[in-house]
């Protein structure tokens, strides 16, 4: 096991690699720049802040600049690998690393509870909806699943806002200053996380429930209850557990439009506004960030089989 996780680790690195070159490519070619404004600022200004940031230099050079560093009068400016994200176009008195140390934990907060509440939620949801198959409590868990599915996150935001912070009182509408602001943000983030790990969750179960081991724990008089924990439920986690872990990568990575609509000052944020202001160090940091809680959170989800499931082996 060991070896094997040794080896994932390592093939992460070319992924990221690869990531970050198609993400550099593709946000180059993308028309516009991070100078551009509604009143146009003089061509002898936009040379000079190319000529400060390299951006005059050709794109091979941008891009290793940015990846390992670069030698200037002053010493050497670091690259990607050696901790250093970069400069901030938009925000020129702060650095990247200083905007992702900001906002990360907000971000992760949000996320983690998002995730827990999916789980706590949907798991439940799911089984209870197998079990009861073709009952009210399916077709109501049923209901539930595809309306979570069905409704975007920001349509959800503006609904809660609505309802518990404009016409109830109950809620603030924005900031996150303490529990009473998480709830909001929270219940519309995960709305479709629950829908999605519920339907996972009731398919899944549905499939154990016909397998002859548990026809056989059946005949053999096994109470109800350790047939559904024991067998049932670990036997159905294994799909569930692959859906889980990108989940909670891009959860935990930036709920972009719900931080934005409650304005949560996390990465997400952040990375909404970069995209539309050509950004580039900070679009480069975000999607490097995702990538690899993507990757990392993959290679989780594999070495979780084999001890959800003993069957599974990694030599």
């Amino acid at each position: 096991m060991a070896g094997y996780i040794i080896r994932r680790v390592l093939w992460i690195i070319p992924v990221l690699l690869v990531v970050s070159l198609i993400t550099f490519v593709l946000m180059k070619s993308t028309p516009g720049g991070p100078w551009d404004r509604e009143k146009r600022l003089p061509t002898s200004v936009v040379n000079n802040l190319n000529e400060k940031y390299g951006l005059n230099d050709p794109l091979p050079v941008q891009y290793i600049r940015w990846l390992v560093g670069w030698p200037t009068a002053d010493g050497f400016e670091r690259g990607l690998l050696l901790g250093n994200l970069g400069p901030s176009y938009r925000y020129p008195d702060r650095t990247v690393n200083d905007i992702v140390a900001d906002g990360i934990g907000p971000t992760l907060q949000l996320g983690v509870m998002a995730f827990l509440l999916s789980v706590v939620v949907g798991i439940p949801l799911g089984v209870i909806a197998a079990l009861r198959q073709n009952r009210l409590a399916d077709y109501i868990a049923t209901f539930i699943s595809v309306l979570g599915i069905s409704t975007p996150s920001f349509v959800a935001a503006t609904l809660l806002v609505a309802i518990f912070s404009v016409t109830l009182g109950w809620f603030p509408t924005g900031g996150w200053k303490g529990p009473e602001y998480w709830i909001l943000p929270t219940l519309a983030l995960a709305l479709a996380p629950i829908a999605a790990v519920a339907r996972y969750t009731r398919a899944s179960m549905l499939e154990v429930t016909h397998k002859d081991y548990i026809r056989t724990a059946q005949s053999k008089g096994l109470r109800e209850r350790s047939i559904v924990v024991i067998h049932m439920i670990r036997n159905a986690l294994i799909p569930v557990v692959t859906i889980l872990g990108p989940l909670l990568a891009a959860l935990v990575t930036g709920s972009f439009i719900i931080e934005l609509l409650f304005s949560i000052p996390g990465i997400g944020r952040f990375y909404v506004v970069a995209i539309g202001q050509r950004d580039y160090g900070l679009i480069m940091a975000m999607t490097m960030l995702y990538a690899g809680a993507v990757a990392f959170m993959n290679m989780v989800v594999d070495v979780l089989y084999a001890y959800i499931d003993p069957r599974i082996r990694y030599s």
